[in-house]
């Protein structure tokens, strides 16, 4: 039996998911989770061999880490469960970063059943399983236009505060970084840095 854990901040897409996969004869869900902290405690109780690991997880107060986060996590510390990224938005740099963080799979929510399931099988024999047009978009992204001090004083920025803060947390006048800010945002076509944050993340050029 491939004993599998689903996890999923909806719960009607948890139960399913867990519906569907009960159907299959080699497949048991052995457990749901609805955040990243109850994936992290139940890997280690239910010690599943595939994860479908849903990409935006927050906890019950809206904090909390993404799918991503916690796959680099799990696949840090066992090695040999399997994570298969579900995502209801196919955005090219959550698969940049779903591979760096040792996922093996990852999959639109809207691909037909029998696709999901395969792929659990497939991976379970050592493959990898990507959605072949996010795969696609996801090289013709190529390498990120930013600057390594540009993305740092962006990534700054993205966790809030004024300018002087960024500046202070980045070692850097306030002046500088408005000109970091200036560039990346006339890289990436952005009109605001709030703008410029998304662009940069969802190409996976921003973690």
């Amino acid at each position: 039996m491939i004993k599998v854990l689903v996890a999923d901040d909806q719960a009607l897409i948890r139960q399913a998911f867990t519906a569907l996969l009960r159907l299959e004869s080699d497949i048991e869900v052995t457990g749901q989770a609805a955040d990243s902290a109850e994936v992290l405690r139940l890997v280690g109780l239910e010690r599943p061999d595939v994860i479908l690991m849903d990409v935006q997880m927050p906890g019950p107060d809206g904090a909390g880490e993404d799918g991503i986060t916690a796959t680099a996590k799990i696949t840090a510390e066992h090695p040999a469960v399997k994570v298969i990224i579900l995502t209801t938005f196919g955005r090219p740099g959550y698969l940049r970063r779903a591979m760096e963080a040792g996922a093996v799979g990852f999959m639109i929510k809207d691909s037909p059943a029998e696709q999901l399931v395969d792929g659990i099988r497939r991976v379970m024999r050592g493959l990898r399983i990507v959605d072949p047009t996010l795969a696609a978009d996801s090289l013709s992204l190529g390498a990120s236009p930013l600057t390594d001090r540009e993305r740092e004083v962006l990534a700054a920025a993205a966790r809030g505060g004024s300018t002087a803060a960024i500046a202070t947390s980045v070692h850097l006048t306030e002046g500088t970084v408005r000109n970091h800010l200036s560039a990346v945002m006339g890289k990436l076509g952005a009109g605001t840095r709030a703008e410029a944050v998304r662009i940069a993340t969802e190409s996976g050029w921003l973690d």
